[in-house]
């Protein structure tokens, strides 16, 4: 099957193995896209069919794979991002952009979703709540927080100086034990190509270093003076194990890793030496500005933009097309009036006018009283809107108005002519008001 967008060729069989493929949401109730690859080609021929029944409007096949759609791995950017649209406008409203997400969430910590959260050999699930709450749990509150804690006691107690005494404890022993295991425990994951695993062995790092924390109580200790060297130690272990765990991590988040570094004033260390604890230069100083790596996100606030951004994703994509979609509007009918002839009608004149003053009429719940630029003539109107517009905000609003009718006073006030309104079923009501940019007087006919 070739995509006209693309002209690439989509096929099945041996060919379709290890390519990646999108499921439509609605094809089997997920609510995300899933992403994944085809690990088994006996079933790519199945569904393969299945997809192009779905494209034909053909009556579709049941079973493995309904819905699946086959994007292969040669694509560039360009023709993948044309793929999803495709599956869009077939029918998956739910499409998620990565350019979307790195523009919101940045590009690490979409990085870190990806790769840890998309597990090996299996479906992962990709919505914007999902990696919100990952955000917060794994790098707002495990590292980002670890690392700003960090620092912040550095600064407090010892002006950022970070120095090793020596002064070890017991509990010591464990933190290094674990920091200096994870580079052969990273190596072994992704010696299997395991590269969620991968990452949850060095995130297991940062929540030793997070149970340290609570271990040594760092804000105890520097209540004794006696317990100086202590604490000194226990803020070396810790800039220390984060240092290694920031290189292991440079990998999978590129942009954290310099960030941490530049903050803890550690240097990158090679390969060599991540499975050696000790290597950071005792009497460095850490930054006095330490800078948040991940700020907590407001799920709520983050879906209110999501909607945004679809709505956009949604009207762009009717434009490209020429096709947008419009909701089926609303329709009243009225009952119908005594008709009138073409010489009654033409006895009335309207004409485009300019609100240039508004206020409220006194000892009245519903009328405004509005100046009305006419063509060179200012016209006062009296109208019952009060409920449906601030004087101010009608400042500067082109109106279309009735200028022959007969003068008359209202609530004691003059009123020459009518502005023309429209009323829907609830009776609510809008001023009329020219599509395009009109002078002031131009005639309405």
């Amino acid at each position: 099957m070739i995509f006209e967008k693309t002209g690439k060729m989509i096929t099945a069989g041996k060919e379709c193995e290890g390519m990646l493929y999108a499921l439509p949401a609605n094809s089997i109730g997920f609510s995300p896209i899933v992403l994944g690859r085809v690990s088994d080609y006996t079933c790519a021929e199945k569904m393969l069919k299945q997809m192009l029944c779905r494209y034909l409007g053909k009556s579709s096949f049941t079973g493995y794979g309904e819905g699946l759609i086959f994007i292969h791995e040669k694509l560039n950017e360009v023709e993948m991002k044309a793929y999803f649209d495709l599956l869009y406008q077939a029918g998956a409203k739910n499409v998620v952009y990565a350019d979307d997400l790195v523009d919101y969430f940045g590009v690490d910590a979409v990085r870190y979703y990806v790769l840890h959260e998309m597990p090996f050999e299996n479906d992962g699930n990709l919505t914007w709540e999902l990696v919100a709450e990952r955000t917060n749990s794994d790098l707002a509150n495990t590292l980002g927080n670890l690392v700003n804690r960090t620092i912040s006691m550095s600064n407090k107690y010892f002006g950022g100086v970070v120095t090793k005494t020596g002064a070890a404890e017991e509990v010591d022993d464990d933190l290094k034990a674990v920091v200096t295991a994870t580079k052969a425990k990273v190596a072994a994951k992704m010696e299997e190509l395991r590269v969620a695993d991968a990452m949850t062995e060095i995130f297991g790092l940062f929540k030793r270093c997070n149970k340290y924390i609570d271990e040594t109580m760092p804000w105890a200790l520097a209540k004794d003076e006696a317990k100086k060297d202590r604490l000194e130690e226990v803020l070396y272990n810790l800039v220390e194990s984060i240092t290694i765990g920031a290189c292991l991590l440079e990998s999978f988040m590129p942009e954290t890793t310099e960030k941490i570094l530049a903050q803890l004033n550690a240097e990158k260390r090679s390969y060599e030496e991540l499975d050696q604890f000790g290597l950071y230069t005792s009497g460095n100083q850490v930054t006095d500005q330490p800078q948040i790596l991940f700020q907590r996100l407001d799920v709520k606030e983050v879906m209110e933009k999501v909607e945004v951004i679809q709505a956009k994703q949604k009207a762009a994509m009717a434009a490209a097309s020429g096709e947008e979609e419009k909701e089926e509007e609303a329709v009243i009918d009225l009952e119908p009036k005594e008709e009138i002839t073409f010489e009654d009608f033409g006895k009335m004149q309207f004409q485009v006018g300019e609100i240039i003053s508004c206020e409220p009429v006194k000892k009245s719940k519903k009328l405004l009283c509005f100046q009305v630029k006419v063509g060179s003539q200012v016209r006062q109107i009296v109208s019952g809107i009060k409920a449906y517009y601030k004087p101010e905000d009608t400042i500067g609003m082109k109106v279309m108005v009735l200028t022959n009718l007969k003068p008359a006073k209202l609530a004691g006030m003059m009123s020459e002519g009518m502005l023309l309104c429209a009323e829907d079923a609830e009776g609510n009501v809008c001023l009329m008001t020219p599509e395009k940019a009109m002078p002031a007087g131009a005639e309405i006919c």
